[in-house]
């Protein structure tokens, strides 16, 4: 048990590091690849819908039916799925990112302060946001290492363009890369620190019941993160068909990987 707890919480990690290789790439990286970036966005779309659909839902009504019949597990598992989505939508709401802050500048305004606010802002938002990702990784990793690996993947690559939306606006505020860096890299460690706390507060608890939980909601926040986040932010980066190509092919690959390793 220990080892998987540590294999998890290290899947977990590497997840959130992502954000400050995002980061690396915006402040070191002489040219932007944006189709290259929107393909990836897609990607990592495709991925998370796949799997959230196939097999994470899946697994949801398979722990609740055990616990509950079929026909209940079935409604629950539902239930919990739309409860995710709710859930990350809420925060969603109540802590938007402060992308958009620059477009609304006057000549009046102060633009390093506003560009400084946005960065810390948008750094906050990504923070709190990593936190259920952080327990959605961890929590899959912990039942289903094979399942976790691919969660991870999809949530690393989504992280990078937050690494990218964070470390921007610090370091042309501030001129300062290790700031911007630093600023980045400590909001991608809330997602290992999520999983952690949620694993604290949820380890005497857990059971089939609770597992099959939390899997529909991780399956709901999975896909609200790719609809409301990842594929607008891919279209707005690169208006051709290639984000349309990176979620099939992230679908694929998923797939692929799910039934080879079945």
């Amino acid at each position: 048990m220990q080892s998987n707890v540590l294999f998890a919480l290290s899947l977990t990690v590497l997840a959130g590091l992502a954000t400050g290789a995002g980061s690396v790439i915006a402040l070191f990286a002489k040219t932007s690849n944006t189709k290259f970036l929107a393909g990836s966005l897609g990607f990592s779309a495709g991925v998370m819908i796949y799997v959230s659909m196939i097999e994470i839902f899946q697994k949801s009504r398979t722990y609740l039916s055990a616990s509950v019949g079929d026909k209940a597990g079935y409604y629950l598992a539902a239930a919990a799925f739309f409860a995710g989505i709710i859930f990350i939508g809420l925060i969603d709401y109540f802590v938007p990112s402060a992308e958009g802050d620059i477009g609304n500048l006057t000549e009046k305004d102060n633009r390093s302060i506003a560009l400084k606010r946005m960065g810390i802002m948008t750094a906050l938002a990504i923070g709190i946001h990593n936190f259920p990702e952080g327990l959605a990784t961890f929590t899959s990793a912990l039942k289903d290492p094979r399942l976790g690996i691919a969660i991870a993947v999809a949530i690393a690559i989504h992280n990078i363009p937050e690494g990218i939306a964070t470390s921007v606006p610090i370091y042309y505020s501030s001129g300062s890369r290790k700031k911007a860096f630093w600023v980045s890299f400590f909001s991608g460690i809330t997602e290992p620190l999520g999983a952690i706390i949620g694993y604290l507060i949820l380890r005497p608890f857990f059971n089939d019941a609770l597992f099959g939980a939390l899997f529909g909601m991780i399956a709901g926040i999975m896909v609200f993160i790719s609809i409301e986040e990842l594929l607008p932010m891919a279209h707005e980066y690169e208006k051709s068909k290639v984000t349309i190509i990176g979620v099939i092919l992230g679908m694929a690959i998923i797939a692929l990987s799910l039934l080879l390793f079945a």
